[in-house]
């Protein structure tokens, strides 16, 4: 299916015989960059918290959400990445030229307070479960990894952080692992996962509204628009597509595949997190999680101590990714909005605005340990405000890649634009349901 429009045809070249390995490394899914991190940063410790709950309060009964969701979140990612390589700009330097000034304001303002609780909550949820696998303290593990994520972001060049990036996204595979160790009825799974059964409540209506909050997250928009900008300023003689368009064709499937791999990942395993614990927790009637440490410790009784471990590590592993993703965005969206020099691959002294946005975002993680909050909690509730705040967000999106004044040639297709509205419904419904009277 042709989601975006080309205005051009690249240009034929005459090339040398090729090799099957010349034409693996021009096959797009060997150039996975922005939408795999992108993906795997969806299920940071907020998501593991929030599918958790789903898993554990409802059982199977909320596997349907996560095959409803992968078309709707590819759609809006590739919204998003498309946006930064046509213009050559992230989301909010489009947005800020586009709308009145008032729009970018609320966005950046409201990204910036979702992004915060939410990179609080996470290292605090890492540091929790770190001292259950090692028997250090929270507060310290928890400080150790503020720190490197802080370090590795402002003294690592972009382009060689990224490695480290992508190799951590195979920590994913750890919540497939779980299942391996525990009985499933697979009839049941696949019977739930279309025809589920509960009642449709309040208390259902934030679950599945955090679940999409999670999964369809704000801070996901602004960090791959980015992504593509840095990896387009990063190659030689490359530009916005809309200055030159021959590589509009190569470019554009690239970013699909990128794109449609990575969110497919990231929803495959948050559907086994949801089946893991509904198979375990919820079957063995814990229905509520009030830390990190209680999700990944109630799995050993249950499914041994290799389910727990497993379960654990990938807490932390994603949450290595997750925490710098939170923080960038809210940084590029901020400079951008501020008209600040930014970039990952910019020093810091070129950049103290971009980097002063990452340092206080996530030293204000710090904090959370010392109020009386369950991280796991917070987890959850930050993700239902990032369902609420993605709302309005989408349909400006939407609006951005519809305008030819931004696009140029390569504006929005009608399945793409009509995937993105039923998003923007889902997550609109799902929040006003939230609030009606049970």
């Amino acid at each position: 299916m042709t989601i975006f429009k080309d205005g051009a045809e690249e240009s034929e070249r005459k090339t040398a015989p090729r090799t099957f390995w010349t034409r693996f490394k021009e096959h797009p899914l060997a150039r996975v960059g922005p939408g795999l991190i992108t993906g795997v940063a969806d299920d940071d410790p907020s998501g593991i918290a929030t599918y958790s709950q789903a898993g554990a309060q409802f059982g199977l009964n909320m596997l349907w959400t996560m095959p409803l969701a992968l078309p709707l979140m590819a759609a809006i990612q590739y919204m998003c990445g498309s946006i930064g390589r046509v213009t050559g700009r992230g989301i909010a330097a489009n947005i800020k030229d586009a709308f009145p000034p008032i729009v970018i304001r609320s966005v950046v303002l409201l990204l910036l307070i979702a992004n915060t609780l939410n990179i609080a909550a996470d290292v605090a949820a890492m540091g929790e479960v770190a001292e259950l696998i090692t028997g250090f303290n929270r507060h310290l593990m928890t400080m150790l990894f503020v720190f490197g994520t802080l370090l590795l972001q402002v003294f690592i060049p972009y382009h060689r952080y990224v490695r480290f990036l992508k190799w951590l996204t195979v920590c994913l595979l750890a919540y497939a692992g779980v299942l391996f160790t525990v009985h499933v009825p697979w009839g049941q799974v696949a019977l739930r996962t279309v025809w589920p059964h509960f009642t449709p409540n309040a208390a259902a209506a934030t679950v599945v509204v955090g679940v999409f909050g999670t999964t369809i997250s704000p801070y996901l928009f602004f960090w791959q628009a980015s992504e593509e900008v840095e990896d387009m300023q990063a190659g030689e003689g490359t530009a916005p597509l809309v200055r030159d368009p021959r590589a509009a064709t190569s470019e554009l499937r690239r970013i699909r595949w990128d794109t449609w791999s990575g969110m497919a990942y990231s929803d495959l395993t948050a559907y086994f997190i949801i089946l893991a614990t509904a198979v375990t927790l919820h079957a063995a009637g814990t229905t509520d999680i009030d830390t990190a440490a209680q999700a990944a410790s109630a799995l050993r009784p249950l499914a041994g101590d290799f389910a727990f471990i497993l379960f654990a590590v990938g807490i932390i592993g994603v949450g290595l990714i997750g925490v710098p993703v939170l923080a960038g965005s809210g940084a590029y969206a901020m400079s951008e909005a501020m008209g600040w020099k930014f970039g990952l691959e910019r020093k810091a002294t070129d950049a103290r605005g971009f980097y002063s946005v990452i340092a206080i975002s996530v030293l204000a993680a710090l904090g959370i340990q010392y109020l009386p909050i369950s991280p796991m909690k917070a987890l959850f509730w930050s993700a239902v405000i990032n369902g609420i705040v993605a709302v309005p967000l989408m349909a400006v999106i939407i609006l951005l890649v519809s305008k030819r004044s931004v696009m140029g040639p390569f504006t929005a297709s009608r399945p793409i634009i009509l995937l993105g509205w039923i998003a923007t419904a889902v997550m609109g419904v799902a929040a006003v349901w939230m609030f009606l009277p049970s």
